[in-house]
């Protein structure tokens, strides 16, 4: 073998054998300040508005990771809800994820708060799923459970038992009631009821 073929053969081992350069991740993600993004249905209507002072978009993944998030739900062209918390994640403008502080507030039914420290949502879906210490609370009424669901299309939440509740008045020592089956609070008509899947209706409640 000449000189030649022998440094022919050794390229492809030094090629093999040495290490490129590190890829920078900022190829991968970009930092945005500021953000305010808009998310369409399929038929073309808002379904939300996204507002992070700061946030990172992965382009790898297509996962925007924001920070103090406010978020605006519309019902047409009004906005219906506002939801607030310390992070979220969006996946591929479909799926969205809320963590710490999450607060949703009605801005078409009065003075209703629904609190938890989890939120998800698909956002192709009408139902919410909040996790860990949910409380919702009206003037009339405070309900408490670790896990509930939201149907934005009905506005009725679930709550999975056991469930605390009391009415709110004057009286702040008032003392939480707790009940063994799911409730199922309409948000709309401000009523009240508990009952479980094998079950009857067991109780209905208005305020």
């Amino acid at each position: 073998m000449n000189k030649f073929n022998k440094f022919l053969f050794l390229i492809p081992i030094m090629i093999a054998g040495c290490k490129g350069p590190d890829i920078s991740n900022k190829k991968f993600s970009q930092v945005i300040d500021k953000l305010d993004m808009n998310i369409y249905s399929t038929e073309g209507k808002k379904t939300l508005t996204i507002k992070s002072p700061n946030s990172n978009f992965d382009r790898e993944n297509n996962i925007f990771n924001l920070m103090e998030t406010t978020i605006f739900l519309f019902k047409g062209n009004i906005k219906e809800y506002i939801i607030t918390s310390d992070s979220a994640k969006l996946t591929n403008n479909k799926l969205l994820e809320l963590n710490g502080n999450v607060s949703v507030n009605t801005l078409l039914q009065g003075e209703n708060t629904l609190n938890a420290n989890y939120f998800w949502w698909d956002i192709d879906k009408s139902e919410y799923l909040l996790e860990d210490n949910v409380i919702f609370k009206n003037k009339t009424i405070t309900l408490s459970s670790n896990k509930a669901i939201m149907n934005k299309s009905n506005n009725i939440i679930e709550f999975f038992k056991p469930v605390k509740y009391k009415t709110n008045s004057n009286n702040e020592q008032s003392s939480y009631e707790i009940k063994s089956e799911n409730a199922y609070y309409n948000v709309n008509t401000k009523s009240l009821t508990f009952s479980s899947k094998n079950e009857r209706v067991r109780s209905k409640i208005y305020f």
